[in-house]
């Protein structure tokens, strides 16, 4: 550490061990808005593992430093120098007490990272490098501590004040003030520290574990959302309970809280015992969150707390693993949500988790893979480590962690767990280390897995049959490569990859063929994971009665792109029989990408459009298929995304895109109207409204039908539904898709069909924060016409008294809604989408670094547009660059450029 400016690049490569070791912490601090005073008591040491050196460097940022003393002695002027980026003392002894002390500036902290103010209160965030915004230390993952923490306030104006760990001490002091001392009994990286001080109040619940300890709840949140935090601490009790039942785990700590704040930068932070959550993944009442609200707070709530062992008893090394944790905590969050929609056996109800994940991983992290910000789960470096929580290393790291459980099964898996824990708790490892544990407890060479890790890209595998009628042989040949991947991707590449590939085969009859390889003894099962190794394969099955149909990748076994060709008619018969719930979704959506992928290109040729019957015929089967659930029929009836679509074509062409699938919508709304009325009133959920995966299901294939019939040149029964449903509706899933619904029949009927309901809508929700998002997040989205452009309605509405770019929510519910899910609109050929892009992340980007950086990445992938799209993002993204002045902002700007 110096006084200059840091590294442009950190390397993990250069990765050295801290100089010191930090034993202990005591931080006091005296809360004030505009200047709060932060005593740091530290005990160090020199680390034996690290290179010697006389000085101690500490990091800081926007800090004011009053003084330092080691070991009771104040240092002079000379022997400690405060700059821009932290504290340098020099001659320090080999183990020593050093105090510091220092000011920060929390209502001004519109970064929302470090210690700040939101509506009167004060909340933290410190990861990844927030901490050096509170006091100066080393912030770093490896240099893990125990922290002792007392919190002194006004008691009128900051009644409620918490931290780590358990509440030790509180009492009153001179002058209105009042204290609180809390102890956290674990050792922690920096980034795990928190602290809330303000006007709250909880929802408490006294549980029991599984050991007989009694474990006190709380979740704290401002006094008029408390009657939305039942399902959230119910969604902290299923958590609980399920991580003791399926992993052993148990609540380590005598209480365990969690805090909602509105303004934060991402969805919650798992810091040691004392949670923080944006408030949209902890409030949710019927009135005013959806099923997707409720089903979000689930997850969230379970990812959260699952940290409290991946992540928090068993941290990352450096950023650089933090797919160690994160990764591994989504797959835990996955498989967490998959049990409380389905249970461990209903195969067909986890399926629509599993699809509902791989959707999210196809459309966002394929497409990251492709572009300039590709990199490994693991990558190698970094210029912000904030531009690194990416959907690779969450979401991609995530299936990289399920393929341990795909390889080695439920047991096996468990076993690893056990092995990691037993190993490294209370320690800063790496994702090495975890895969050396799952490959010693299952007895595993797990070598080549390491590239998962270390290679960027989405694997591809192609994939070649051939069936001997004359011996009952069937014979799958597989081939990996990474086709035409993204320069940083091809940089990683090192060799072939261990792929986990399920595969069933497929009787004339519709039903599964038991399957045994050559060389074995013994048919084993319908689905059999085979493991490619080598570039190029050949599997081959005996005693295989007919030629059978493939059904590859069963349940989405690997993160790779599997390239077979079907025949329309094979997808049509895998969709309407396929035994494996995700591959007969896969089917749909095959099907469905490939005719829209012709739509579109007849319609950038300026062709007319058709659509053969026979899609329509297959869809028709699966809609009205009464032994599938609501559910499932939903996602099957949904068209791959517009995003997705245009991932597909060589030169992505937006336009040509949104009238290929527009097209289609219509086409299956109109073929099918009677079907879509028939399911609306068969699937209506009359009484009381119930969060459960069965009543959501009937909602979402309702609300689809709904939509669907939006659709129609005449969308008179629609704007009768929807607005008979918006007046009668009981929660917020039916008036949201009553809303949108309107706003887009008002494409072909006219804006005036929507504007009563919006109006209502804002009117009756204007002092629920979250549910105008909503409002905001709607209007964005509409998929607006020649006269009545989105982007209009946008910048209308960045003037309403509602709006904030201050508020990261808000921000997201308007601007970032437009220009990611929106692309017909936001893709607009006169640029003016772009425009509006530049404009934004120039603003968020002196208010908010991290929020602007991810709005910077809608541009990244400018190079897969058709040529006049692409010009004008690039000169879009150059107005950007020459004006920002963030690290995060920079990076993501020029890689994209490069």
């Amino acid at each position: 550490m110096s006084d200059t400016a840091n590294p442009a690049v950190i390397r993990r490569a250069d990765y050295a061990a801290p100089a010191f070791l930090v034993d202990s912490v005591a931080l006091e601090f005296d809360l004030a808005p505009e200047r709060t005073v932060v005593k740091n008591t530290m005990r160090l040491r020199r680390n034996p593992d690290a290179t010697p050196g006389s000085r101690l460097e500490l990091m800081g940022e926007a800090l004011a430093f009053i003084g330092a003393a080691i070991d009771g002695k104040a240092l002079a002027a000379g022997a400690v120098r405060a700059h821009e980026h932290g504290l340098s003392i020099g001659d320090v002894p080999d183990a020593f007490e050093l105090v510091i002390e220092s000011t920060c500036n929390p209502v001004e902290n519109t970064t929302l990272s470090g210690l700040y103010v939101s509506s009167g209160n004060f909340f933290t965030q410190c990861e990844a490098e927030g901490f050096r915004r509170i006091t100066y230390f080393f912030d770093r993952p490896d240099v893990m501590a125990t922290y002792t923490v007392t919190l002194r306030a006004d008691k009128s104006a900051y009644p409620v004040l918490l931290s780590n760990g358990n509440l030790v001490e509180e009492g009153e002091l001179a002058d209105g003030r009042h204290f609180a001392k809390w102890e956290d009994p674990f050792k922690k990286p920096c980034y795990l520290f928190a602290l809330v001080a303000g006007k709250l109040v909880a929802l408490e619940e006294r549980i029991r574990s599984r050991s007989g300890k009694d474990k006190l709840l709380q979740v704290w949140v401002e006094p008029h959302d408390l009657d939305k935090t039942r399902h959230a601490m119910d969604s902290l009790i299923h958590s609980i309970h399920w991580d003791e039942e399926r992993f052993g785990l148990e609540l380590d700590l005598d209480r365990f809280m969690i805090v909602a704040v509105s303004d934060f930068n991402m969805g919650a932070m798992e810091n040691k015992g004392l949670n923080i959550f944006n408030t949209k993944y902890v409030l949710a009442n019927p009135e005013t969150a959806t099923d997707t609200d409720f089903s979000n707070v689930e997850a969230v709530v379970g990812h959260e707390y699952f940290h409290n062992w991946t992540g928090n008893r068993v941290t990352c090394r450096d950023w650089f693993q933090l797919s160690l944790k994160e990764g591994l905590t989504v797959f835990r969050d996955q498989e967490f949500s998959s049990d409380m929609q389905g249970g461990a056996t209903d195969e067909t109800a986890r399926a629509v988790k599993r699809i509902e994940d791989v959707r999210v991983l196809r459309q966002m992290q394929f497409a990251e893979d492709a572009g300039p910000m590709a990199h490994p789960v693991r990558p190698e470096s970094y210029v912000e480590i904030n531009n690194f929580y990416t959907m690779t290393v969450y979401e991609k790291g995530a299936e990289v962690v399920r393929m341990y459980q795909t390889l080695f099964g439920r047991e096996g898996f468990r076993r690893g767990m056990d092995l990691y824990f037993k190993r490294h708790d209370g320690q800063a490892v790496t994702c090495d280390d975890f895969r050396h544990a799952m490959a010693d407890a299952n007895g595993r060479d797990l070598a080549q897995f390491e590239r998962w890790y270390s290679q960027a890209g989405t694997p591809r595998v192609s994939v070649r049959t051939a069936y001997d009628a004359a011996t009952q042989r069937y014979s799958i040949t597989l081939a990996q490569s990474y086709g035409d991947a993204a320069p940083a991707a091809r940089e990683t590449q090192t060799g072939p990859l261990l792929i986990p590939f399920a595969i069933g085969l497929i009787g004339r009859d519709g039903k599964d063929i038991a399957l045994r390889l050559e060389g074995e003894r013994s048919e084993t099962g319908t689905t059999r994971v085979i493991e490619l190794t080598e570039p190029e394969q050949t599997f081959t099955f005996v005693d295989i009665k007919e030629a059978p149909l493939p059904s590859l990748l069963r349940n989405f076994s690997a993160p790779v792109i599997v390239e077979y060709d079907y025949t329309n008619d094979e997808l049509a018969f895998l969709l309407a029989h396929d035994s494996d719930p995700f591959n007969r979704w896969e089917a749909g959506q095959r099907l469905a990408t490939r005719e829209l992928l012709a739509l579109a290109a007849r319609a950038a040729a300026g062709e007319s459009l058709s659509l053969d019957d026979s899609f329509v015929a297959a869809f028709a089967r699966v809609l009205t298929d009464e032994s599938l659930s609501p559910a499932f029929r939903e996602l099957a009836m949904m068209l791959p995304s517009e995003a997705y679509l245009a991932e597909q074509m060589e030169q992505a062409d937006p336009a040509a895109v949104h009238a290929a699938r527009q097209f289609a919508r219509k086409r299956l709304a109109t073929a099918l109207k009677n079907e879509w009325l028939a399911i609306y009133e068969r699937h209506v959920t009359p009484g009381a409204y119930e969060p459960t995966p069965q009543a959501a299901g009937q909602r979402a294939l309702k609300n689809l039908a709904l939509a669907y019939l939006a659709e129609l040149d005449d969308p008179a029964d629609a704007v009768r539904l929807a607005n008979a449903q918006y007046d009668s509706a009981n929660n917020m899933t039916d008036r949201a898709a009553a809303l949108a619904a309107l706003l887009a029949a008002s494409a072909t009927a006219g804006a005036g069909v929507a504007e009563p309901a919006l109006d209502q809508f804002y009117r009756r929700f204007e002092k629920e924060p979250l549910v105008i998002d909503k409002w905001f997040a709607l209007q964005a989205t509409q998929r607006g016409s020649a006269k009545h452009r989105v982007i209009d309605v946008v910048r209308r509405l960045m003037a309403h008294p509602a709006f904030t770019l201050r508020n990261p929510n808000r921000a997201r519910s308007l601007i970032f809604s437009f220009c990611a899910a929106n692309p017909a609109q936001f893709h607009a050929v006169d640029g003016s989408g772009y425009a509006y892009w530049a404009e934004q992340v120039v603003a968020l980007d002196s208010l908010n670094p991290q929020v602007a950086a991810r709005l910077a990445r809608s541009l990244e992938l400018w190079r897969r547009y058709t040529p006049a799209l692409g010009d004008q993002m690039r000169a879009a993204l150059e107005r950007v660059a020459a004006q920002v002045k963030s690290r995060d902002v920079r990076e993501i700007v020029e890689k994209a450029l490069a």
